[in-house]
């Protein structure tokens, strides 16, 4: 991080304001220069003087206190930051973001801002797990605003679950990771699939694949890496969230369709990862099907053909298509990609070790106008990573 690195820090009440001090101290350690706005109730923990002076900065409170004449205080300061958090961000703050009040000098200044909100929550584990709380939250996540997920510990109302703010010194990382690299993707909106879907045979039966999601939830990871705004639609999957994504679970081929339609004007990249089932049970039964004396067939008909319907609708969208072989792999791949309007299609032989579902590996060939690209045998993560950095750069994005 260098010192042009600006940081305009939101402090709301809470036990947790104290950690927001040790906050401004990593920061301007690690070179930003910081400003604080504290909150009413803040006041009630820590005084601004604390503040001014790990800050070096006067502290702002009072939404008619303008320290400069020639300027509006909370306009001024949310064009003057790179970068707003908002720490301790209790459920009060949350909710009225999510609801566009502005009524004290925080709230009106995190609806006159355009450059990017962070938040860090921090309450008891009973208010942070409310609906009305985690509506909020996905709110404003579905807007853009990160979160730094809250830590599991020992709180101070006396219960230990997750709501305690993370620590300063990993706020500081995270901050320090998000402004010292080049984030190619930042104001992309990328809409991700990743998982099996399931049909439903009957209430207790379904039609699936082996698909983990474990390559979907690493393309999502990387692409957040990278800055952009990013939507990850998962199939029925064990897996957590990577941070910073926007996740909206379904089942079927339809409902995955159906989320990807909805958002698919606003994309600018659709990697779609998912291995949707192809064929699903004709008529599903809403009672389960007994067993019989003898064989039995299901009637299959097809799904829905999401990367075919998503190539044929796009217009300024960048499609990035999977396909999972375990024979003729750049035959198969590169007629696909031609097939179903994708720019790239990344292919890989299931039926090597190491390679395809449940594995924590993957070695695949990446297919475009340009040729194809061999990757070798790489952890997800980095193969993700690495993925997305090749895409990036073939199509000019800085």
């Amino acid at each position: 991080m260098n010192g042009s690195t600006k940081i305009l820090l939101c402090v709301t009440g809470g036990i947790a304001v104290y950690k927001s001090v040790a906050l401004v101290s990593k920061l301007t350690q690690a070179g930003a220069e910081v400003r604080v706005i504290m909150s009413e109730s803040a006041m009630q923990f820590v005084q601004p003087l604390t503040f001014q002076a790990m800050s070096r900065n006067d502290v702002y409170f009072d939404t008619f206190d303008e320290k400069d004449s020639r300027v509006i205080a909370h306009i001024d300061l949310a064009d003057w930051a790179d970068l707003v958090v908002v720490a301790p961000a209790t459920a009060n703050v949350i909710g009225k973001y999510a609801n566009g009040i502005a009524d004290d000098m925080i709230t009106t200044t995190l609806l006159a801002t355009t450059k990017d909100v962070w938040m860090a929550p921090a309450m008891n584990v009973h208010m942070y797990d409310h609906p009305a709380v985690q509506q909020n939250i996905a709110t404003l996540y579905k807007r853009g605003i990160r979160f730094i997920e809250p830590s599991e510990g020992y709180l101070a109302c006396g219960y230990v679950g997750k709501g305690r703010l993370e620590e300063p010194e990993k706020i500081t990382e995270l901050i320090m990771n998000r402004h010292s690299k080049p984030m190619p993707l930042s104001g992309k909106q990328v809409v991700v699939t990743a998982g099996p879907t399931r049909e439903r045979i009957d209430p207790v039966r379904y039609v699936s694949n082996f698909s983990t999601g474990k390559m979907g939830f690493a393309m999502a990871k990387a692409a957040a890496e990278l800055g952009a705004h990013v939507t990850l639609i998962a199939g029925p999957v064990a897996l957590d969230t990577p941070p910073g994504v926007i996740r909206v679970d379904v089942e079927s081929a339809a409902e995955m369709l159906e989320a990807v339609e909805n958002r698919f004007s606003t994309a600018d990249l659709l990697i779609k990862t998912a291995a949707v089932a192809d064929y699903k049970p004709k008529h599903p039964a809403d009672q389960k099907v007994k067993k019989q004396q003898g064989d039995t067939s299901l009637e299959m008909e097809r799904t829905a053909d999401i990367l075919a319907t998503m190539g044929a609708a796009k217009r300024h969208q960048v499609i990035v298509g999977f396909a999972a072989e375990t024979n003729d792999v750049e035959a198969y791949a590169d007629a696909k990609r031609q097939k179903k309007n994708a720019d790239y299609i990344i292919a890989n032989d299931v039926t090597q070790p190491g390679v395809g579902f449940g594995t924590d590996t993957n070695k695949v060939v990446l297919f475009s106008s340009e040729g194809k690209v061999d990757f070798p045998m790489l952890p997800k993560d980095q193969l993700a990573s690495e993925l997305l950095q090749h895409i990036v750069k073939q199509e000019g994005w800085h």
